[in-house]
């Protein structure tokens, strides 16, 4: 192992009280199980996270270091991928410099530091107060790597927090059980309540998509009273696991008598979770055939769409709008309407003179119009990535709530201006890049033609 540096920060002499050597042991027992684990070949990943306040890295607006394993001309190598606010560094160090530079930085720059092996993640934490801990957990499968950095490295306390998340070992709550009979039948668990190693990935997203969901459902007020009927729609619920694992969240863990329809185009996959929840005995909860044209429920207080391809996202916005919603909850799949129509303003020809800019420019703009629409509607709403890239590439999400205003009055004045500037600022954004058409905004604008 490369011995700490004299002038390391967190450098401890015998003579200094018994919880700082014991700090400093802890520091020690991390670069030496991160030298080890490269020696051995059991090395993944390093993560750097949680920039020191008043530290070199916030000067810079260095937020992340992530370090992977290269070899570079017969030499090996730590590739350092310094992430910053507004740009990203790659550095290719042989290791005993990398070690040397990441020790410094740990401490000085960075309060976590997140080590991946192929048995086991380490996670050392540093408090405001320079206090130390060391959390160490086995890995179940190679899977659980992705699982740990968004739960430990990423999911960070905040700085008051810092001394007391030190005194223990931070177990991630799971909004769904591991335990609960549904994954075993969707074969996300096996008979014994185990992970299936393969539907890792699927996990993370099962029990993100929870946590976004009831926190959605709470702030748009649907959680009281006790016991009240909530009419929940899932369009392209496909096998239906996050349609089980919202039903059942909402019904069994906070009492609602949810009325839950998983709306799916292929009968084979409707009777197989229709077989599913009936076999469970799932009340309020049933899959029917169909697509978000021809499946229009009367009533929708919450209505899911994940991953509905191109224009049926617009008609799935839609159709939560026209059912006014009080959540909406969307993840966007491809996005083939915009980019043909697509042309580049002056001022950004530059920008999007290759292909790959384009795709992620027709992305941005299609569901930044998606966004501003429903704003136009009366919604409050956010885009953001749901889950981290690598879990899945199709990880945005546009999270919808109704405002609630009050007919008359000063209130209702302010919400009808917002609404109009809404729509103004999308066909704003559609006119600066050519977009004559958009789905979601030619169904708004035929309604209130009807009207």
């Amino acid at each position: 192992m490369t011995a700490l540096s004299a002038n390391d920060p967190s450098s401890a002499t015998l003579g200094e009280p018994a919880e700082a050597l014991a700090d400093l042991a802890r520091r020690e027992r991390f670069f030496e199980a991160l030298s080890q684990s490269l020696e051995t070949a059991r090395f993944k990943r390093l993560l750097l996270s949680k920039p020191r306040s008043g530290g070199p890295a916030v000067a810079e607006q260095l937020q992340r270091v992530d370090a992977k394993r290269v070899q570079l001309k017969g030499q090996a190598c730590l590739s350092l991928l310094f992430q910053h606010k507004t740009r990203d560094i790659t550095k290719n160090p042989p290791i005993a410099q990398a070690l040397q530079q990441l020790q410094t930085l740990v401490g000085e720059s960075f309060s976590h530091a997140h080590l991946f092996t192929r048995d086991e993640t380490l996670q050392l934490l540093i408090s405001k107060r320079g206090k130390v801990a060391l959390q160490r957990s086995r890995v179940v499968d190679d899977e659980v790597e992705q699982s740990a950095q968004e739960e430990g490295a990423l999911g960070t306390e905040d700085a008051q927090n810092d001394d007391e998340a030190l005194g223990h070992v931070r177990q991630k709550q799971h909004l769904v059980q591991q335990t609960e009979p549904f994954l075993q039948a969707l074969g996300v668990t096996d008979k014994s309540g185990q992970l299936v190693p393969a539907m890792a990935r699927k996990w993370r997203q099962i029990n993100k998509f929870v946590e976004v969901l009831d926190h959605a459902v709470a702030e748009a007020g649907l959680l009281t009273p006790p016991g009240r009927a909530l009419h929940m729609v899932d369009f392209g619920a496909g096998k239906g696991y996050l349609t089980f694992a919202a039903h059942h969240h909402l019904r069994s863990c906070h009492g609602l008598a949810v009325q839950t329809s998983g709306v799916e185009l292929r009968e084979g996959l409707v009777a197989q979770t229709n077989q599913i929840a009936r076999g469970l005995k799932l009340e309020g909860l049933e899959f029917v055939c169909g697509d978000v044209r021809s499946v229009v429920p009367e009533r929708i207080d919450v209505m899911i769409a994940l991953h509905a391809c191109d224009v049926a996202t617009d008609y799935a916005l839609h159709t939560g709008i026209r059912a006014q919603a009080a959540v909406i909850i969307s993840s966007p799949c491809c996005h083939k309407e915009i980019r043909p129509q697509m042309l580049a303003p002056a001022s950004l020809k530059a920008l999007l003179g290759h292909g790959i800019h384009q795709t992620q420019q027709a992305e941005m703009l299609t569901d930044t119009l998606r966004a501003l629409l429903l704003e136009s509607q009366g919604y409050k709403t956010k885009v953001f990535e749901f889950i981290s890239p690598e879990a899945t590439s199709k990880n945005k999400m546009i999270l919808a709530l109704r405002r609630t205003v009050a007919p008359g009055g000063t209130h209702a004045a302010a919400e009808a201006k917002r609404r109009e500037q809404a729509w103004q600022e999308a066909e704003s954004l559609m006119r600066e890049f050519g977009i004559r058409k958009q789905c979601l905004q030619g169904l708004l604008t035929s309604e209130d033609q009807k009207r």
